[in-house]
Parts: structure tokens; sequence; C-alpha cells
């Protein structure tokens, strides 16, 4: 039998483990990104392992979320990660040159090649062939030390995308679509493979919105063959020579065939508070619209944000409407300026942003409240923008550029004119003077630490007996921005014990204080959640803040892929109940007691909860492999190492 794509590509890069759903495998990681939110944590982490130099293929160090500087925090953490990345053999992509997943799709993914990220979204090279996977900071700092990326063997799931687009339809509504389809949660341990006639129609920029947008379904990643027009791409970026072709086989098999006519689909908007509540900018018909915000990793393409310039020339934002524009690249607003789009878009009305993550996180342009933002970005989770009350849709660049004239939720097929159809350029400005490579002729190389930096802090052994309280109860689709906010907060991500005290800020807002003072008394934190806990970012923040207010186990209906594998990392253990219904037995504030967990976990028995304020017990499950228990019982992955 035949091969997948996915299939090929592990199994060039296997090291431990059989290519068996279900089962733990290791496999080898080429390459490497960080971004400033989560890479400060990683390269402190790296440091703490005493390795002299990266060992992978490529490690690239961005600075993209945290370029609003106001206090001193985000600049001192920008020095320390230059000096890093001149000291350990790292690239830097410094401040302005663009986000993470647009820059290194332009410069650096390869078809074929391995990729993890300290970002969720890493999955966005998956659009040139590559398996590319959102992971930990931790994870990526050990990628970097040389050791394998361990990780679930996937089931594959084909995507078939047949027949073509119409016209005002693109590939942002092909994602939502499949959003509808699968959902935010019940995709763990799954790959999308994307094949079928239509996609020879998609170019790569499209094809990176939907592997981009695949992690909001919660897939281990997503990935696109690698063919001509990925060739063509390679060719635009001047680097046809990392070009392979990577195709499936034809008798290869799925776990699963889903079939997408493109012809049917119309424009399409995820609304409040979800990617997966999705519904037709038709029915939104009408809405009054205040902000537009074009840009993020997902829809901020020379494509994109040519489309939309062509749909607004001549013309000017609606008085109502504050428009906000942030390409995904420098080399996206120059080729932009020189093509005379740029000058389009800025007679429109649009605000300039800087080429970084800036709304999407809530990291700048906050919307007034209770308004209604209509974002190409790829999360409208509550509050992420910055404004708790504020509505925020997730729309296509060409629904996004209607709203922008006409001040209100507009199907762009309305607009009375014909669709503008842009090409990508077989040739590109290239300039990588915002690329700093490491020079190895400097040694004895400072690194610069600034007030606001501090080690990672380091987690105690699992006890025997794990006795505390249910600290917080919380429902389903808990995302990492509910247990630890990003935008204004994010500036303390290097400091563990500041960052700390806003762990569930937006959901319990006395929970830090609550949690640090149960810790001090020697007694035990436990979270309780619901269905797909930890979905959204892969920061580790969400881990590593918690483990230091004294959060020993969570015990949810279910829980996500990277913020389970960041809990585990941490010396925290992650239960799931055998039987949903004991999640209503439990009261925020009971007495909880978990005993002879050391020995259960060592032997694979089953552990059972003690609700002492109630009087009850209940079952719950874990899923650990052995390299995963020795963790967990070491009080997590540094603890291990530095036992070696």
């Amino acid at each position: 039998m035949g091969k997948n794509i996915v299939e090929k590509i592990l199994a060039g890069h296997l090291v431990s483990g059989t290519l068996k759903p279900g089962e733990e495998i290791g496999i080898r990681i080429d390459q490497t990104l960080t971004q400033d939110a989560t890479g400060t944590m990683a390269y402190l982490q790296f440091e703490a392992m005493n390795v002299p130099k990266v060992k992978t293929e490529l490690s690239v160090s961005y600075i993209d979320h945290n370029t609003i500087q106001i206090g001193f925090e985000n600049a001192d953490d920008h020095l320390y990660l230059q000096s890093i990345a001149q000291k350990f053999g790292i690239i830097l992509s410094r401040a302005g040159n663009g986000i993470c997943h647009q820059v290194h799709l332009e410069r650096f993914g390869s078809p074929g090649k391995t990729l993890i990220g300290s970002d969720s979204h890493t999955p966005t090279c998956g659009a040139l062939g590559m398996i590319a996977i959102g992971a930990g900071g931790l994870d990526v700092a050990q990628a970097m030390a040389g050791e394998p990326f361990y990780l679930t063997c996937p089931s594959i799931i084909k995507i078939n995308l047949n027949g073509n687009l119409k016209p005002w339809v693109s590939a942002k509504d092909i994602i939502l679509k499949v959003l509808e389809i699968f959902t935010t949660k019940g995709n763990v341990g799954t790959i999308f493979e994307y094949g079928g006639e239509g996609i020879a129609s998609l170019s790569v920029p499209e094809r990176a919105t939907i592997t981009n947008m695949g992690a909001e379904c919660g897939v281990t990643t997503s990935v696109f063959p690698s063919d001509n027009l990925t060739r063509l791409f390679l060719k635009s970026q001047q680097r046809e020579a990392d070009f392979a072709e990577l195709t499936a086989d034809i008798d290869a098999a799925y776990a699963k065939i889903v079939n997408i006519d493109l012809s049917q689909l119309e424009p399409l908007t995820a609304k409040p508070h979800s990617p997966d509540h999705i519904a037709t900018v038709r029915s939104m018909k009408g809405i009054p619209v205040n902000q537009v915000c074009l840009g993020s990793c997902t829809n901020s393409s020379y494509k994109d944000l040519a489309t939309v310039a062509k749909i607004l020339k001549d013309k000017v934002a609606h008085p109502d409407v504050s428009f906000i524009l942030a390409p995904g690249s420098r080399q996206v607003l120059d080729n932009l300026a020189r093509d005379g789009y740029l000058a389009c878009l800025i007679a429109s009305g649009a605000r300039l942003m800087e080429n970084a993550c800036g709304f999407c996180i809530g990291n700048s342009q906050s919307p007034k409240s209770g308004a209604v933002s209509l974002r190409t970005s790829n999360r409208n989770f509550l509050g992420r923008s910055g404004t708790l009350d504020a509505d925020i849709y997730l729309v296509s660049p060409e629904t996004a550029a209607a709203a922008v004239i006409t001040g209100r939720f507009t199907d762009p097929r309305d607009l009375p004119m014909e669709y503008p159809q842009v090409e990508m350029p077989l040739s590109l400005t290239v300039d990588d003077n915002m690329i700093l490579r490491p020079d190895n002729s400097q040694s004895n190389i400072e690194i610069y630490r600034g007030p606001n930096i501090g080690a990672p802090p380091v987690n105690s052994a699992l006890p025997d007996t794990l006795s505390g309280q249910a600290t917080i109860k919380v429902g389903d689709k808990i995302t990492t921005d509910h247990i630890i906010p990003a935008g204004a907060r994010m500036k303390y991500r290097s400091n563990i014990p500041k960052y700390s005290e806003f762990v569930f800020e937006n959901v319990d807002a006395s929970f830090a204080k609550r949690a640090l003072t149960l810790k001090e008394s020697g007694k035990h934190n436990i979270i309780v959640a619901g269905l797909s806990y930890g979905q959204g970012s892969s920061r580790e923040h969400a881990a590593i803040c918690p483990m230091y207010l004294g959060v020993r186990a969570v015990i949810a209906k279910s829980l996500e892929r990277i913020h389970a594998a960041n809990l585990i990392n941490f010396g925290i253990l992650p239960l799931t109940f055998v039987q949903e219904s004991d999640y209503d037995t439990i009261g925020q504030g009971d007495d909880l007691e978990i005993a002879g967990v050391r020995t259960a976990i060592m032997e694979g028995q089953n552990l059972f909860v003690q609700n002492k304020t109630k009087g009850t017990s209940f079952p719950v499950h874990y899923t650990l492999s052995s390299r995963q228990k020795q963790i967990i019982l070491a009080g997590g992955a540094l603890n291990v190492r530095s036992h070696q």
C-alpha cells in the first residue's frame, strides 16, 4: 500500500516508535521557530540545558508579538533575544521584519522538512508540504538541543477540495467551512492532508490561510502537497533550489476522507466567540460595523492585501469604521508599495500598523466598548481583542473590504463591481537586511538580561498524595487566553512571579491570590474543567504560571494537545473524567484528594478522586507514555534533564 504525504515525511524523520496511530513517536526536527512572547522563556530553558550551539539545521527567533514598547520590558527582552541568537547560532528576524509565520513561509520553509514552533499557528508552513507543528517553548528548546520531538502518531484525514471557488469566495471561506464541519474540539491526534483537483487553483498564500487556521480545529497540523505552485512560490522568493515535489501515492490510505465542493461555498463568518461558530455573511447583512482589522498571520499576504486594494480603489472608509491594516511582513509591505497597492490602501483611509501580530493578540487596536469588529485574523475568543464586551467576527479580506466601504456587514458579492483577480507575481522583491545571521567568528558573547527576566521556575517531584481544593471550576472551551491573558499583560512573560498574578484574570480575578494562599498552606490546587480545556495558543505560560501557583492537577472532560503536553512538561498531572457526569458533582472550593498517585502511575493503575466535601469518589483517566510518566513523577521535564 502506498503512503500519504504525512507518512512519507514522518517515516523519513522517525527516531523512535512506530507509525501506528495512537502510539507515541519521536521525530527528528529540522527547523524551529520562536516568537518573542514565548521565545524568551524557551531560550531561558535552552540556556539551562548547557548546550553550546543549536543542533537543528535551522532555528529562527522572531520579534513580532510584543513590539509595542510601553515600559522597558519588551525592549529589554528584544536585546536578550538578539544576544541569545548570536551566542547560540540562531537566526534573528528583527522587530518590524514581519510575523513569524508569514516570514518563515517566505524565507525559510522547505517541502519535506519538519518544523516545530513555540506558536500554535506554526502549521502555516504546511502550505509548503512541511510537517509544521505548534508546541510549547520547552519542547522547542529540547529540539534545538538535538532531542527528538515526541507526539502521538496521528491519524490522517484527507480533505479533498473539488471544483473551483466562485468570485468573491476565498481561502478564508474554505477553512471556515472546515471549521463548521469539524468544530474546534474532538480532533486531537489527527492531521488534515489536503488534496483534490481544486488545490491546483490555490496559491501557496491561499493554502497558508487554510493550514494556519487548521490550528483552530485542534489538529496536530495540516499539509498540502508540494507541487508546481509550490515551486513557483519558492521561485518568486529566489529559493527554487529548496523545492522538492511531494505528493501522496495513488493508493495511499486515510482514516477518513471528506469532500468539499468549492463551487458551492459562499462568504462565511465566524461569529463571537469561537472560530467554529459559523454563519453566512448574507445572514449577518446590515449589522453595523465599528472596526475592520485587515492582516495578521492568517490573511496578510501580498495577494490578500492587493485584492483589498483593488476593491477599495478610489473609495474611502465609511465614517463609522476604523480601518486597521497590518501587513504580514516587510516584504509584503515593500512589494505592495512598489506595485502601487499601498498608496491605494492609504488613500482609502487605512491606518497602517507595524508588520506584527498587534491587534490579533489584543496588543494594540482594541475596539471601543460594545463594538462590532470584523477581522481577518484566526481567533475571536472572548476578550482576546482587549475589549471584553466587543463582538469579534472572523471574515475573509473580501468581506472585510465590503464592510470598510459600507459600514455594515455586507456580502461582498453585493458590491456593484466585478471581482478583482490578483495573481501571485512570478518574481518578488526580496530584502533580508532585517534578518541577522549569527557571526561564528565572535566569541565570549555576553547575554543581555533586563531586570524583568528571571530563571524558569522548577517544580518539585510529584507527591504520592494530592490533597487540596478544586480552586476553580470552569466550563467548556477554556482557552489559553482565559488561563493567562495576552495583550497588556504579555510584557511580563519573562517574569513568572509577576505574570502569575494574572492567571484566570478574566474568569475569576481572585484565583491567583486564592491559589497562592493555598500553596503556602501546604495544600495543592486542582483545576476542574469541561470540554476542550486549553485550546488556542501554544503559550506554555498557561502551564508554567499555574504550576508556580501550586496547581498539581487538571481534571477535565477533555484536553487539547499542546496544552496537555505543556502541563506534563511542567509537572501538572492531566486527568480526564471517566464519566463526564462526575464533573457536575464537584463544586468550586470542594476538598479533593487523590491518594497513591506515584504508585498508580508507575504501575499503570487507575486513579480515584475523593471529594471529601461531598463524601463521594469518582475515577479519572490519564494517558501517559513511559517517557511522560518519568516527567510527571520528576515534577517536569527540566527536572528529568537535570538528573541525567
